[in-house]
Formats: structure tokens, C-alpha cells, sequence
């Protein structure tokens, strides 16, 4: 029997806390994160790309299927690039708020006081965007097909967002439809697509977010047991 593609096991043993310290260290993180908040108003301020990349590695550890990790972070903090984005998302998504967008879209969005104007895009000192990679090319040139690429990236990138408010940075995820000017500006090749534009930095002085609350407990859980 050939064992040649055996995968090897080594031994895990995370350490284990008490019950109490488990508690504490579950409604710490809940607290951070509850202030979570997706901004629109940045600082110019540039961030150190060493906590960029501290940002870019913990995304890197989200579960993928079969271990293929199919994504990659683009890191743009170069101004010129930046611009290219604003204007080719801005072109989107113009067209999307003046004539893509049902009114029951339109009517939803109200509230976060949005439009088709994207400045932060220039102002905000990095953009990560997200790629998603539904295959690999292999040295014979060769697909192998990666799996359950949106659910991984997708966790990958929720990863990345509860890093950035670890480090004390805000960010904002920006979905231009469609996303297909990124490959473009940013020369990516066949098998990525874009899958989010994650501008991050610092808020801005004066940064205001909606006045928004999120669902209770008991609203987005349900329990089986006692």
C-alpha cells in the first residue's frame, strides 16, 4: 500500500484555562468587539506595515477547506494606486445608486447615510483587498481546485477585521459591484477574484458612525439542552 501521500499528524495540546478565567477572557473579547464599529471617516495617518502584516498572518490562520487557504491580501498603500480604486469604485457604484440598486436596497441604506462618493479610499493610509482563489495553477500549468472558498475566505476575513480592532485600528468592508476593476488595477491573475476592499487606519478626529444597535442574545441564539 502506498502511504507515500499519508498526512502526519503532530500532537496538539492548547492550554486549558479554568472556568473563571474562560468566562473573563469570553466577555473581554466580547467588549472589545462590540466596539467594532465600520467606518468611513479616516485618518491620514499611516499605520506600520509591521501590524499590517501582524493582521495579514492572523487572517492566515482561519480554517480553509482541505487546508488550501485560497485567498490572498493585497496590501495598497501606494497613493496612486489608492486613487485608481476610488475612481474605478466610484464609477460602480455610481451606477449602482443611480440605477442598479432597488428601492428596497436604497431604502435600507438610508439609515448608514452612504452614497456613490468613496474619499476614504484615498484617505485611509492602507487598503487590503481580499482575493479569493476558486483554483491553484500548478508547475505543469495544471488547475487543482480549491474548496468551500467563499465560506474560507469569507472567515479569513472576519479574522483580519477582529485583528485590526485587536491593534486599535478601524476598518470598513466595501463591496463595489461588480469587484472585477481590482484584478485589473492590481494585474492579478486568472484564478483570483475579488471577494472585499478593507480600507484600514485610524478614525479621524471628528469620525462619526450611525447611531445603530445590534441584535440581542436572544435574537440570534437559540438554544437545544439545558
Amino acid at each position: 500500500m502506498d502511504h507515500s501521500h499519508s498526512p502526519k499528524f503532530v500532537a496538539y495540546r492548547p492550554a486549558r484555562v479554568d472556568a473563571a478565567e474562560m468566562r473573563d477572557r469570553a466577555k473581554r473579547f466580547h467588549e472589545l468587539l462590540a466596539g467594532r464599529r465600520s467606518v468611513r471617516h479616516f485618518s491620514e495617518e499611516p499605520v506600520p506595515i509591521e501590524v499590517i502584516e501582524h493582521l495579514v498572518r492572523t487572517a492566515g490562520t482561519a480554517p480553509s477547506g482541505a487546508h488550501k487557504q485560497p485567498w490572498t491580501f493585497c496590501v495598497v498603500t501606494d497613493p496612486a494606486l489608492k486613487h485608481a480604486i476610488r475612481k474605478a469604485a466610484e464609477e460602480e457604484e455610481r451606477a449602482s445608486y443611480e440605477g442598479r440598486m432597488p428601492p428596497e436596497w436604497l431604502e435600507d441604506l438610508a439609515p448608514l447615510g452612504t452614497d456613490w462618493h468613496k474619499e476614504f479610499l484615498d484617505i485611509a493610509p492602507c487598503l487590503i483587498v481580499v482575493f479569493k482563489r476558486a483554483y491553484e495553477v500548478m508547475p505543469d500549468g495544471s488547475k487543482r481546485k480549491n474548496y468551500y472558498v467563499e465560506e474560507s475566505v469569507g472567515i479569513a476575513s472576519g479574522f483580519l477585521l477582529a485583528a485590526a480592532r485587536n491593534a486599535g485600528l478601524v476598518t470598513l468592508t466595501h463591496t463595489p459591484s461588480p469587484m472585477n476593476f481590482l484584478a485589473r488595477i492590481l494585474q492579478r491573475p486568472e484564478n483570483e477574484r475579488a471577494f472585499l476592499l478593507i480600507p484600514v487606519g485610524y478614525p479621524a478626529a471628528d469620525c462619526e458612525v450611525p447611531d445603530l444597535q445590534r441584535k440581542a442574545l436572544d435574537q440570534v441564539m437559540v438554544r437545544y439542552g439545558s
